[in-house]
């Protein structure tokens, strides 16, 4: 009887401690997660830029398209990290549309499309899109299991007088917009 007490303050230490490290576990790998979407949205943003001054050269009489196209860039760049998934989410879901306009545009130019940087970059933003999409994923499901641990018993006993809070999901507007740019300019491999 005298060993009840110390072995089960023992054992609830033990699993507050196990609980603590768990929820701190997933709290980091969301903040890795979320960092890698930066760092796969940053590169889109800089190979949007190039991608719109080669358009630029072949088309520029297109510039209202080129125009939404660069400032649906600014206004994602400017979302960034700091702001929440869904602003990002939303920011990037204009992006998204204004790329498929200047792919659409793309389409008009036969030199263009078959302009070997052009090409370079299309290729590389397809690459890159679907890369965004596998960081996407991650992050969704990291997010998903913090906030389900932060949700269940015993730990959300725990988790919110610690200072844990659920996470947003990086959810897209559409589930169309998920895919990459599909445009297919007739080139033949």
């Amino acid at each position: 009887m005298n060993y009840f007490l110390p072995v089960l303050v023992v054992t609830l230490v033990a699993v507050v401690v196990w609980i603590y490290n768990r929820l701190v576990g997933l709290k980091n790998r969301a903040e890795g997660a979320w960092s890698d979407i930066d760092v796969q949205l940053k590169r889109r943003h800089d190979l949007v830029e190039n991608l719109v001054e080669t358009v630029q050269g072949y088309a520029g009489h297109e510039r209202s398209t080129l125009e939404a196209v660069t400032r649906a860039r600014t206004d994602a760049m400017g979302a960034g990290a700091s702001a929440s998934p869904g602003a990002t989410a939303s920011s990037e879901n204009v992006l998204t549309a204004g790329i498929k306009t200047l792919f659409a545009v793309a389409e008009a130019y036969p030199d263009l499309k078959a302009n070997k940087s052009f090409l370079d970059l299309h290729h590389t933003l397809v690459e890159l899109e679907d890369a965004l999409q596998n960081a996407r994923r991650y992050y969704n499901a990291v997010v998903r299991d913090l906030n389900t641990r932060i949700q269940s018993f015993p730990d959300l006993l725990l988790a919110r007088p610690l200072g844990f809070s659920e996470r947003e999901f990086f959810e897209l507007d559409r589930l169309e917009e998920a895919a990459a740019p599909q445009v297919d300019f007739g080139e033949e491999e």
